[in-house]
């Protein structure tokens, strides 16, 4: 007979804390357990993420346990040198630390467990209740290996447990297993600590290690070579390696702009139709106007390019997941030294495509502290998401849909050429400040290659959905409010302004020679101009006019600094107060905005070339600001940050401008 349910036992709570080295799959594995029930935080006292959720597990007699995974950060051993490294080390050795697990998952490449096992009997070593997952075993298999979990698990002193995370296999009975009750090892592996020579000691672990796994593992057969290091020959060439690496970003930002155009296009003439409806419909208030002209404007000015959001991430979560990204790094070590950085950077580098935020954060991985610095300073140069929308609403504008160079479309290769200059200006950054900051600490970068695997699907979408998720959420809170406040700066002015305006408008010769139409958007343009929004923009016209800026650019530069995509909302809203067709597109009304002096279009190459260059250097994102004062716990390094992008925007748009004009 079946043992009845216990109903106290749903109540239990077990923590559960994931270690492992980094491409073990210790985050697939997490993943796999907490499906969406995710959440991100910091961990108490120090800003690095920390990634946790929750899951029911279903004990043998029914009864459920309500478990907490924390996803710490990978490291190598319980020896910490980087911020991160520090994390995992808190978490598990410090015994008052607020998450601290009750039982410890360390997830291991069982391809590689010599490698694996060092920070796992250091784990083993806290006498704490470990579980020990030998992931990848498809790879075993593929190998002609075999291990013999049985000797191991004696040998260890801990409950193990066999299981391939991309593909599922093995997660149920990982599960059941930390619903029993684990016991801490009784091993020492190494007994006397040698804190004057950890040299020695660790020479020493890897001694005993080998002794471990004597017997344990076996070997079918002649090794062959393996698919992934036959590939490395090619992806990792000193020469065909960069060019390889050039040819996938070429065929990225083509597929983006190709693909993301028939979604886009439906979302563009979706919000046409709404604002249209919105002025047919809606009484003419004062409500409706900020509805259909503030928010409804700033909203599409945004969520038109969440296509693209969406491809750029899938792209990167691919190129992540196939293990190719780690090719990357290793290829560009070589380069990368040459400019006062290393191998690590570039993770935070191509990170900064997606978002600056995290991949400043990201930089906890590298211990040296003059690396460290140096690329939290130029990471912020890389072309962010929030840059994207920028880039293609001024790029539509100054290249027309469609045109090509030969086989390629022309908007593609824009679009490629901006995220490469954000490229070569970081690597010039950083070749200046390799002479500024000074430090006697060497680096060293060493890092495990990951097996060539086919994408995870599920790793994909997720990715997607949380980033566009964000990406909505945050950048529509702030669109809304920026929205909200311009419209109301755009729609009312100092004094008696506005009453002389709409007085001129009424007067019986102008009504007579004048279609309503054109006096509806000539009052609105005037009444724009002599608006609180339209002061502002004037006030600050002088500075930015020998980069091909007017005042309403001016206005969209000043409300960007909230956060860069800001940009797109803020022209939709101003060109939506200033004109009354709402049966066009922002992309419509800009393009056929003129330039009050030459009557010519206000948005030409050169206007178009020179914006796009002040947003790929300036420093126009509040969240990044904040970043580096964290990272940095002092003002100073966001000042001189703010500084000297600001110099770098003005100074590139100035000349291109000229170039081009």
């Amino acid at each position: 007979m079946a043992e009845a349910p216990d109903k106290n036992l749903e109540l239990l709570k077990l923590k559960i804390a994931i270690a492992g080295n980094p491409n073990s799959g210790k985050s697939t594995l997490f993943n796999v357990l907490t499906g969406l029930n995710q959440k991100t935080g910091n961990f108490p006292g120090v800003t690095v993420d920390k990634h946790s959720g929750s899951s029911k597990l279903k004990r043998k007699n029914g009864s459920v346990i309500m478990a907490e995974f924390i996803d710490l950060p990978g490291t190598y051993s319980l020896n910490p040198k980087s911020l991160d490294e520090h994390v995992a080390y808190n978490v598990l050795c410090v015994p008052n630390n607020p998450d601290r697990p009750d039982i410890t998952v360390v997830v291991t490449d069982a391809s590689n467990l010599k490698r694996s096992l060092f920070l796992a009997t250091q784990v083993i070593e806290l006498q704490i209740p470990v579980v020990l997952v030998l992931n990848m075993m498809d790879l075993v298999e593929e190998k002609g290996m075999t291990i013999d979990t049985t000797l191991l698990s004696t040998r260890l002193g801990v409950p193990i447990v066999t299981l391939n995370a991309r593909e599922k296999k093995g997660v149920d009975a990982l599960k059941l297993l930390l619903t029993e009750t684990v016991v801490p090892s009784n091993k020492a592996f190494i007994t006397k600590k040698n804190t004057e020579d950890p040299a020695q000691e660790n020479i020493e672990r890897y001694r005993i290690i080998s002794s471990l796994l004597e017997g344990c593992i076996k070997t079918i057969g002649e090794e062959k070579e393996s698919f992934s290091h036959k590939l490395d020959k090619i992806l990792t060439h000193r020469i065909w390696g960069y060019l390889i690496f050039l040819f996938i970003l070429f065929i990225v930002f083509q597929s983006i702009f190709y693909i993301a155009a028939f979604p886009m296009g439906w979302i563009e003439s979706a919000f046409t139709g709404m604002s249209e409806w919105g002025s047919e419909h809606l009484p003419h208030t004062a409500w409706a106007a900020l509805l259909i002209n503030g928010i409804l404007a700033g909203l599409s000015g945004v969520i038109i390019f969440i296509p693209q959001i969406a491809l750029l991430f899938a792209f990167i979560s691919i190129l992540e997941d196939t293990g190719y990204m780690a090719r990357v790094s290793f290829i560009m070590d070589k380069l990368m030294r040459r400019f006062g950085l290393n191998g690590k950077s570039v993770i935070p580098l191509i990170s900064g495509v997606a978002c600056a935020v995290p991949a400043i954060m990201s930089t906890r991985t590298i211990g040296n502290w003059k690396e460290r610095m140096i690329t939290i300073m130029v990471t912020p140069l890389m072309s962010c998401s929030a840059r994207l929308p920028v880039y293609t609403l001024l790029t539509s504008l100054i290249i027309p849909v469609g045109k090509t160079w030969g086989f390629f479309n022309l908007q593609g290769l824009i679009l490629m050429a901006m995220y490469l200059i954000g490229f070569i200006a970081a690597l010039g950054a950083a070749w200046v400040m390799k002479f500024i900051l000074r430090t006697k600490e060497k680096s060293y970068f060493i890092m495990e290659m990951p097996v060539y695997r086919a994408p995870l699907w599920s790793n994909v979408g997720y990715t997607i959905y949380e980033k566009v998720r964000v990406f909505i959420v945050d950048a529509g809170k702030v669109i809304i409010a920026v929205s909200i406040i311009l419209w109301a700066l755009s729609s009312y002015g100092p004094g008696d302004s506005f009453e002389k305006i709409e007085k001129k408008y009424q007067d019986k010769e102008y009504v007579l020679h004048h279609s309503q139409l054109e006096i509806d958007n000539s009052m609105a343009s005037e009444k724009l101009e002599a608006s609180y929004a339209g002061h502002l923009g004037k006030a600050i016209e002088p500075a930015i006019a020998p980069l091909g800026f007017d005042w309403k650019i001016g206005i969209a530069l000043v409300t960007s600094f909230a956060a860069r995509e800001v940009f797109v909302g803020t022209m939709a809203t101003i060109y939506s107060v200033g004109n009354t067709d709402n049966t066009q597109s922002i992309r419509e009304k800009m393009s056929v905005e003129k330039n009050a002096e030459t009557g010519e279009a206000k948005f030409t190459l050169a206007v178009g070339l020179s914006l796009m260059i002040f947003y790929a250097f300036a420093m126009q994102c509040m969240s990044t600001i904040a970043v580096v004062y964290r990272e940095t716990n002092s003002w100073k390094w966001p000042a001189i940050q703010f500084l000297y992008m600001g110099a770098l925007a003005w100074v590139g748009s100035f000349v291109v401008y000229n170039i081009f004009k």
